[in-house]
């Protein structure tokens, strides 16, 4: 059986991995789901000093404490910038990354480099009311949190760890493209370093296809 961490996006929780959580469970697999400091279930550790940096180590400790090894890291949307920058740091234990509609940023990018125009408007004007704690974008689900500012402007640096990972999956959820995720997608829909899946979702894609996303994360693990 396979292991996997799951790692959620901005303004979320652990709680959005539940359903595919279950799903890898009932097939025996061990799962470890992290919530980031400020976010979901920990929205109560929010602060305007959060970084990328405490939410890579919020993985990195899991990982660490958990003694795991040869598993596959996957992370939604912001969880991207995360898994990538824990990849830098402990890619030797890592058997395989799964982007879920997700930031793939390259070495010296911050998810604010990789961003659109609208999406760092919004960052800025977001958090004008609360300095530094980003709001949700307008019509987002009720139990969305603020999400720190700095987590969005420390770039990753990549390491010889993370480049040796290799096997990598981009998720792509098609519902509504183009968006912010289309050029990542792009990117590596024609690298055959890469599995790629195009879905018939909106961004949400553990939540609305939890059977097929699940089956997709077995996958990368073989």
């Amino acid at each position: 059986m396979a292991k996997f961490v799951l790692v959620h996006g901005a303004w979320g929780g652990g709680q959005g991995w539940a359903s595919v959580r279950k799903l890898l469970q009932a097939q025996g697999h061990e799962v470890h789901v992290a919530t980031l400091t400020g976010l979901g279930e920990k929205k109560h550790l929010i602060s305007p000093s959060i970084t990328l940096d405490t939410h890579v180590t919020d993985v990195t400790s899991l990982i660490e404490t958990e003694g795991l090894t040869d598993f596959v890291l996957a992370g939604h949307s912001y969880g991207g910038m995360v898994i990538t920058e824990t990849a830098n740091r402990l890619g030797d234990r890592i058997r395989a990354l799964v982007y879920v509609d997700a930031f793939l940023p390259r070495d010296g990018e911050a998810l604010w480099d990789i961003a659109d125009d609208p999406s760092r408007k919004h960052y800025i004007d977001a958090q004008r009311d609360m300095p530094g704690l980003v709001a949700p974008f307008p019509g987002s689900p009720s139990f969305l949190t603020r999400h720190p500012l700095l987590t969005l402007l420390e770039p990753v640096r990549m390491t010889a760890k993370a480049q040796a990972i290799a096997k990598r999956t981009y998720v792509y959820a098609t519902r509504g493209a183009p968006t912010v995720f289309t050029k990542f997608h792009a990117r590596v829909a024609t690298d055959p370093a890469w599995k790629v899946h195009s879905v018939d979702t909106g961004h949400g894609v553990m939540q609305e296809m939890p059977d097929e996303m699940a089956a997709i994360l077995q996958q990368a693990a073989l």
